[in-house]
């Protein structure tokens, strides 16, 4: 394959990694304000001010895929910072987080078409 195509394709030396979230709020005691004021905030601060992107959904049994928000893999300090947030944040309980995977082409068994579906 050319090196143009590999580019366009994210193969080879243009692979690009990113990594999978998991992590649980409180279901029963939280109310719908602190959860949007909680999904901003980690949106912005733990997410965005890195140069993250996130796909998926948040809270209990939600799934998200962390990638870089412009060509590239994300970097273990990033994943760390991310990480790092959740663990100092009082709401959050239980985070998983995976290793660095291929964001284009991962494991078929991922599927986020249902978050978009609700």
């Amino acid at each position: 394959m050319k090196k143009r195509l590999r580019k366009k394709l994210h193969k080879a030396e243009f692979k690009e990694l990113g990594f999978e979230l998991q992590f649980d709020l409180p279901d029963s005691t939280l109310s719908q304000d602190d959860y949007l004021e909680f999904c901003l905030r980690f949106l912005k601060e733990a997410i965005e001010e890195n140069g993250l992107l996130c796909v998926g959904g948040i809270g209990v049994g939600g799934r998200l895929m962390i990638v870089k928000q412009s060509r590239g893999s994300v970097t273990e300090e990033q994943r760390a910072i991310v990480v790092n947030w959740l663990n100092n944040e009082p709401l959050v309980q239980n985070v998983r987080v995976g290793e660095f995977r291929d964001a284009w082409y991962g494991p078929k068994s991922l599927d986020y078409s249902d978050v978009f579906m609700r």
